[in-house]
C-alpha cells in the first residue's frame, strides 16, 4: 500500500475531516429553531389549557363558581320581600342577608328564567350560602313562607280580641293595648272611643315582624270594607255597627235569624220602644258567654250601667261586641216583618221564637224556662 492512500487530502479522508468539523455545527443549529417553536407551542397550549380551566371554574363546571355558592346552603334565615321590591333590589338583600354569594349570580338566573319569576311578599325561611338556583326555587315556594296566623271568632270583644292577636302573633299584649288606645288614627267614626265594633272578624295571617299597629289597622279596615259592601253610608257607620254589634250577640247559628232580629229592634225604635236587649246590660255589667245566662234582676234594674237598654232608650253608647258581614248586613238590611220580640227557646240548637205581641212572647219565655230547667248543663 502507498503513502498516497494515506493522505489527509485524499478523496476519502478530506471529506471526512471536513464532515466531521463542520456538519455538527450546522445541525445544532437548526435543533435551537425547533426547540424554540416547541417551547412556545407548549407555552400555548397551557396558556390555552390555563384559560378553559379558568373558566369552568368560573362557571361552575368544575371546582365551583367564584361568583356563586354550591348546594341548597346552610343554617336557617328568615328573608323578606317587601312589598313593591323587584329583581335587583332583592338580589342585593340576598347578598347581605349572607344568603347568595354574588349579585349577579342571582341577578343573571331572573334574566335567564322564563317565565319570568313572580315574587310574593312576606317572609321566607332560607338558608346561608345557597346557590343562587336554590335560592330562587325557596322563595317560589309557598311552602317556604313564614307566617302568622289568629282567628278573631263574630262577636269576640276587644278585650278578648287584642288577647287571640298576641298569642297567635307573639305580639305583647301591651303593644296591641297601646296600639289600640288612639282609635282616631284607624279612620273610625268620631264618636268611637275605642276600636270595640271595628275590630273586624276573620282568620288572619301576617310575617313575622308585623307591628301591633300594622296588624290593628288591617282588622279596622276590613270592618270598614264590610261597612261599604253593605252599602253603608259613612255618616251612619255608628249607629249601623253599634246595631250590628247586638245583632252579632243575639243571634244563633241560624243566618235568617239576623235579618229578622234586626227588624225587631227596627221596630221597637220606630215606635219609641226601648231596645230592651239583655246582651248589651250583661255587657255593660262585665258579663259575657253563658255568665249572661245568670244576670240578675238587680243588674237588669241597674240605672247606672250606660248600656242598660231596658231602662235607656235607644241604641247603647257604643259596641259590644265585634259583628262580621253578616250582622252588618242585616243591621242595614232587616228582613220585612211586623215582630215586637224573641227569645231564643232552645240553647243548643238555636231556636228563636218572634213574636208580634207581649202575650204571644211571654209564652215564649215560658218555654224558655222549660228548656232551662230541662238543661242545667247550659248554664253551667
Amino acid at each position: 500500500m502507498s503513502d498516497e492512500n494515506y493522505s489527509p487530502l485524499s478523496s476519502n479522508s478530506a471529506p471526512q475531516a471536513s464532515s466531521g468539523s463542520t456538519v455538527p455545527g450546522k445541525r445544532r443549529r437548526k435543533s435551537s429553531k425547533k426547540s424554540a417553536v416547541v417551547i412556545g407551542s407548549i407555552i400555548g397550549v397551557v396558556v390555552l389549557i390555563g384559560a378553559v380551566l379558568g373558566g369552568l371554574f368560573f362557571t361552575g363546571v368544575i371546582g365551583g363558581n367564584a361568583n356563586d355558592y354550591s348546594g341548597s346552603g346552610h343554617g336557617e334565615v328568615n328573608f323578606k320581600i317587601n312589598e313593591g321590591e323587584i329583581g335587583d333590589q332583592i338580589a342585593n338583600n340576598l347578598v347581605e342577608a349572607g344568603v347568595t354569594k354574588s349579585f349577579d349570580s342571582f341577578y343573571q338566573l331572573l334574566l335567564e328564567t322564563k317565565p319570568e319569576p313572580v315574587f310574593t311578599p312576606g317572609v321566607y325561611r332560607l338558608k346561608l350560602e345557597m346557590s343562587a338556583k336554590a335560592a330562587l326555587a325557596a322563595l317560589l315556594d309557598p311552602a317556604n313562607r313564614v307566617e302568622l296566623s289568629a282567628t278573631i271568632p263574630e262577636g269576640t270583644t276587644e278585650k278578648n280580641v287584642l288577647k287571640i292577636l298576641a298569642e297567635g302573633l307573639s305580639i305583647p299584649l301591651a303593644d296591641l293595648q297601646a296600639a289600640a288606645a288612639n282609635p282616631a288614627q284607624y279612620g273610625v267614626p268620631a264618636e268611637a272611643t275605642t276600636l270595640e265594633g271595628f275590630l273586624f272578624p276573620a282568620t288572619y295571617t301576617f310575617s313575622p315582624g308585623v307591628s301591633a299597629t300594622e296588624v290593628i289597622q288591617r282588622l279596622v279596615d276590613e270592618s270598614l270594607a264590610a261597612l261599604d259592601a253593605a252599602g253603608v253610608p259613612q255618616d251612619q257607620r255608628w249607629d249601623v255597627i253599634r246595631l250590628a254589634s247586638v245583632i252579632q250577640r243575639e243571634s244563633g247559628p241560624n243566618p235568617d235569624d239576623m235579618y229578622k232580629i234586626s227588624r225587631v229592634f227596627h221596630n221597637r225604635l220606630d215606635q219609641g220602644m226601648n231596645l230592651g236587649s239583655d246582651v248589651t246590660t250583661c255587657y255593660g255589667a262585665g258579663l259575657t258567654g253563658k255568665d249572661c245566662l245568670l244576670i240578675t234582676q238587680a243588674a237588669l234594674d241597674d240605672k247606672t250601667n250606660l248600656y242598660n237598654t231596658r231602662i235607656l232608650p235607644g241604641l247603647p253608647i257604643g259596641p259590644i261586641s265585634n259583628p262580621g258581614a253578616e250582622a252588618i248586613d242585616a243591621a242595614y238590611h232587616p228582613t220585612e216583618g211586623p215582630w215586637l220580640f224573641f227569645v231564643t227557646v232552645n240553647l243548643t240548637t238555636g231556636e228563636t221564637v218572634f213574636s208580634e205581641t207581649a202575650t204571644e212572647h211571654e209564652a215564649a219565655v215560658e218555654q224558655y224556662y222549660a228548656w232551662l230547667d230541662a238543661h242545667p248543663e247550659a248554664v253551667g
